[in-house]
């Protein structure tokens, strides 16, 4: 059960995607994290839904940490961008004049603003994002995002089977994105490649209360691999 000290960890794409919903439900979520006062660590960027949600939870009084390798830092602010970051809504920032392109997007993303973003710390690769984020986390959410965003997710699931960590894992699936992932699990868990009682490590919400409620309500499922991580 998650308490008011706790952090979510949200892995999320930093591109926006071709629909506003995704934004949108990003900004919400961020906003209610700071509502709950639960904090955010995410990936750092300040472009796509990863802008959304910090910004969704650092304009209102929430804590924001964001984690990103100085390689994924572009220096210069391009005049679109600066125009972004003094927007006050996630609505100004679906502007179609402000979003970038997944096929313009070089994978970097400009320093990010502490007003809006929430504090920043700059790492040298990403072995040291993803453990960083990891440790401060008390729950982890994916949100829509392309391979990074997959990787990571998948990372923590099989941290929790391996008996790693037992934090809660939640897919926030927006607008169906996570359908053809959820089928995935599910015909692994049919061909025995993944017990069912493994395929319970994630679960799943569709909007920004149901995320909150899986989380506060989250079990640790039986059958996880027994495994002793200490070393001596």
């Amino acid at each position: 059960m998650m308490t008011q000290e706790q952090t979510v960890c949200v892995f999320c794409g930093s591109s926006f995607g071709q629909n506003p919903v995704f934004a949108q439900a990003a900004g919400e979520l961020g906003g209610k994290l700071a509502l709950k006062q639960w904090g955010l660590v995410y990936g750092g960027g300040s472009t796509g839904l990863m802008g959304a949600v910090a910004s969704g939870c650092a304009t209102k009084g929430g804590y924001v940490h964001g984690i990103i390798p100085e390689a994924l830092i572009s220096r210069e602010r391009k005049e679109d961008v600066c125009a972004a970051e003094r927007s006050t809504g996630v609505e100004d920032e679906l502007n179609e004049k402000l979003k970038q392109s997944i096929d313009n997007h070089d994978g970097s993303t400009p320093i990010p603003d502490s007003e809006k973003y929430g504090k920043t710390t700059l790492v040298k690769d990403m072995h040291t994002r993803k453990r960083l984020m990891a440790q401060e986390a008390s729950a982890f959410v994916a949100l829509p995002g392309g391979y990074g965003t997959l990787e990571e997710l998948m990372e923590v699931v099989t941290w929790q089977q391996l008996n790693i960590h037992n934090k809660p894992i939640v897919i926030f699936n927006i607008n169906g994105f996570f359908d053809n992932f959820l089928k995935f699990i599910q015909d692994a868990i049919a061909s025995e490649f993944v017990s069912k009682k493994n395929g319970e490590i994630i679960k799943v919400a569709t909007t920004v209360d149901g995320v909150i409620e899986a989380i506060e309500e989250y079990e640790v499922p039986e059958g996880r691999f027994n495994l002793k991580w200490e070393t001596t």
